[in-house]
């Protein structure tokens, strides 16, 4: 069996003060490309093929579904493709979240997507990754009270139109705070002023879900900007900037020139990405972009949106 897992795009946190009892909150979207592909089977013991650190990541990943669940595992995992780790894109909790779907089928463990990311020790803070590899397109999560131990409630899911297409851009440079850095990150931050939070909360409610409700991009996108800006400055302190350090401020003026409707950087980047209403006006993005990327090592994709989750399929 195969499991493919869509990459996500962490639009951006609502609160880090929690006054009223719960903390972060988030918004993003899963992505086809890039993608993770996991391959499993059945076998005598556990092995697991591939190449570079994802194949150790898996492993542990595996270990920890094996102890949570009390089993003895038996299966060959094989991974064929994988998400760039650390650059924004949700690699670990896609990989960790892929493992488990894959171990859960082969052990006859049932289990839903919000389990399987408990038994591998994800979503401690951010809920974003799990559910846009449980159902894919648009999410709102309602962030984690302080005595949970879960992943944060979906508060929202919305397909995202299927003419609407992102170019993300991906150059190669510092990655992004992982694990005890991303913890002790989120620990000394400074709280926000009440009154930025309270207008990310507003721009949410009453401009970037109507406006994806109504498939008006303009006005998704300007919401999901200035959110973007707002929610950067407070993660400043960590990162050295709104956006990453690096190319990552000077693309994103790029994607603005070149025509994008809304824009922002990924989770703690390097990544950062642009939106357009159809495949004709990326093409024209991409290539502007790639231009300004110049001798700039990195990536450029064109991709729509994925309007599902993580797929199994027959290998």
């Amino acid at each position: 069996m195969l499991v493919e897992a869509p990459a996500r795009l962490h639009f951006g946190v609502l609160d880090l003060r929690g006054e009223l009892g719960r903390r972060f909150g988030g918004i993003g979207a899963a992505i086809p490309v890039p993608s993770l592909l996991l391959e499993g089977a059945p076998a005598a013991r556990f092995t697991i093929e591939g190449s570079g650190p994802d194949v150790d990541r898996a492993r542990q990943f595996a270990r920890r579904f094996a102890a949570h669940y009390r089993i003895e595992l038996r299966a060959r995992l094989t991974l064929r493709r994988t998400i760039p780790a650390h650059v924004g894109l949700g690699s670990g909790t896609q990989l960790a979240l892929a493992v488990a779907r894959v171990l859960a089928e082969l052990h006859g463990i049932d289990a839903d997507t919000t389990q399987l990311a408990r038994a591998v020790d994800r979503g401690r803070r951010s809920g974003v990754g799990t559910w846009t590899f449980a159902l894919g397109g648009f999410v709102l999560e309602g962030g984690r009270r302080a005595d949970s131990g879960g992943v944060a409630p979906l508060l929202a899911r919305l397909p995202i139109p299927q003419p609407w297409r992102c170019v993300l851009v991906v150059p190669e440079g510092a990655p992004g705070l992982v694990g005890d850095e991303e913890a002790r990150a989120f620990a000394e931050l400074p709280p926000p002023c009440r009154g930025e939070v309270e207008r990310v909360a507003h721009l949410v409610l009453m401009q970037l879900l109507p406006a994806l409700a109504e498939a008006d991009l303009p006005g998704f996108g300007a919401a999901l900007t200035e959110i973007q800006r707002i929610t950067g400055g407070w993660f400043s302190a960590a990162q050295g900037g709104v956006y990453a350090p690096g190319p990552s401020a000077e693309l994103i003026g790029a994607l603005e020139r070149g025509g994008a409707l809304g824009v922002g950087q990924s989770s703690w980047g390097p990544a950062v990405y642009g939106l357009t209403p159809d495949p004709a006006s990326a093409q024209i993005l991409a290539a502007r972009v790639r231009t300004a990327l110049g001798r700039t090592p990195g990536a450029v994709y064109e991709t729509g949106f994925s309007h599902t989750g993580a797929t199994i399929l027959p290998s």
